[in-house]
């Protein structure tokens, strides 16, 4: 999901004038197919190669010549921008799919005089109020949820009001391509937790981390921390969308530790990437533990729960059995390091080691078997090494301005 560029503003052609077009070239060693590839440019190289360019103004282009939806994210929406350079824009935003044996791609990014229509939406996040303080968000493949404040303040009026106090993440498996999140949370809760013909949220949370959740492991023991405090989206959509969670401090064996999480959601993708950076004082590391949910299928599924760590993809898998629903398997991933593995009552765990402000980055992943792809746990363990292979393997991306001749 991430690159090394080489950033190449070799100008081709003369030394003098605007650039026509800016090539792209990615390539990497994998010999697999690599579906969905995001390939991310800074956009201050798109406007040194093609001066004022506008994200409604740009045309996309593979090696064919057909047309691809992009996307330009915004750092930066107050910023002031009088010579048009695009101060307030992020990267520029695509997807390719390599097929096996496929080693480069190529692309172009010229201007455009035609207007750009937006793209349809692939990839969305928000903040759900009408919901108890939710935060949801989904690609085209899958869907989760976590918890707010609301969800976990007691019912002080007796009225009845669910309370739950969790940093678990949820799980909301799709039988369609298109968005969700608002349809289902329009239909209620008793409507998305039955399949009514565009998948449903079949998976538990409870008290546990879910799919994915964090906290601190002492070696015996999980802190862990409430319901998120804060939210903030970054992007959204329509290949790329990315939000921050923010945690308040929590005690964990002495240690007062708070923690940011920034996720990264992209199209076609089972997995998302997590980006968790804690804050704490006193110790220089602690061990930091991503969890899955022991029991995550409701008990008249008659579930039946394997877990299985994979060191060598450096992962934790999980594959659950249904007696009707459907089987289902999740995953938890790591780039980098030597991951340990331990378990409490309530969770399987993966363990890494943290030092204060110094991102985590982890992916949390998972598929149904009626998406027709996974059937079972040997073929989900398979999937997730391909993608921890592709995770080793990242592409190359290397961009040139052409000049006019």
């Amino acid at each position: 999901m991430h690159a090394r560029y080489a950033l190449l503003l070799a100008l081709a052609g003369t030394s003098a004038g605007a650039a026509e077009r800016l090539a792209v070239t990615a390539t990497h060693e994998l010999d697999a197919a690599r579906p969905a590839e995001t390939i991310a440019i800074p956009w201050a190289e798109v406007n040194q190669a093609l001066p004022g360019a506008l994200l409604q103004h740009l045309t996309v282009r593979d090696a064919a010549g057909h047309s691809l939806p992009y996307q330009v994210t915004n750092v930066a929406p107050e910023a002031k921008d009088p010579q048009g350079k695009g101060i307030a824009y992020g990267e520029l935003i695509f997807q390719h799919d390599f097929a096996a044996g496929e080693h480069s791609a190529s692309f172009t990014v010229e201007k455009s005089e035609a207007v750009a229509p937006p793209f349809p939406v692939q990839a969305f996040a928000r903040y759900v109020p009408e919901r108890l303080d939710d935060f949801a968000w989904e690609n085209d493949r899958i869907a989760h949820r976590t918890y707010g404040q609301a969800l976990a303040a007691p019912d002080t009026q007796g009225s009845g009001k669910e309370v739950l106090v969790t940093s678990g993440l949820d799980i909301w498996f799709k039988r369609v391509r298109y968005p969700i999140v608002d349809r289902w949370y329009n239909k209620g809760h008793d409507h998305y937790h039955k399949d009514e013909g565009e998948g449903l949220d079949m998976y538990g949370v409870g008290t546990t981390r879910g799919a994915g959740g964090t906290g601190i492991w002492d070696g015996k023991q999980l802190y862990t921390s409430r319901n998120y405090a804060k939210w903030k989206v970054i992007a959204n959509g329509p290949i790329r969308a990315i939000f921050e969670l923010s945690y308040d401090a929590w005690d964990a064996a002495g240690a007062k530790v708070s923690e940011v999480k920034r996720f990264t959601v992209d199209a076609g993708h089972d997995f998302d990437q997590i980006d968790s950076t804690f804050s704490f004082s006193g110790p220089a590391s602690l061990t930091a533990a991503i969890g899955l949910n022991k029991t995550p299928a409701y008990a008249p599924q008659e579930p039946k729960v394997a877990a299985t760590p994979l060191p060598a993809a450096r992962a934790l898998t999980q594959w659950v059995t249904q007696r009707s629903a459907g089987d289902f398997g999740v995953a938890i991933v790591l780039p980098s390091g030597e991951p340990a593995y331990a378990a409490d009552a309530a969770n399987e765990l993966i363990l890494a080691p943290i030092r204060p402000g110094q991102p985590l980055r982890y992916y949390v992943g998972a598929i149904a078997s009626w998406s027709g792809e996974v059937r079972d746990a040997a073929a989900w363990q398979r999937r997730v090494t391909a993608f921890a292979a592709r995770l080793r393997t990242p592409l190359t991306v290397r961009i040139e301005s052409v000049l006019h001749p």
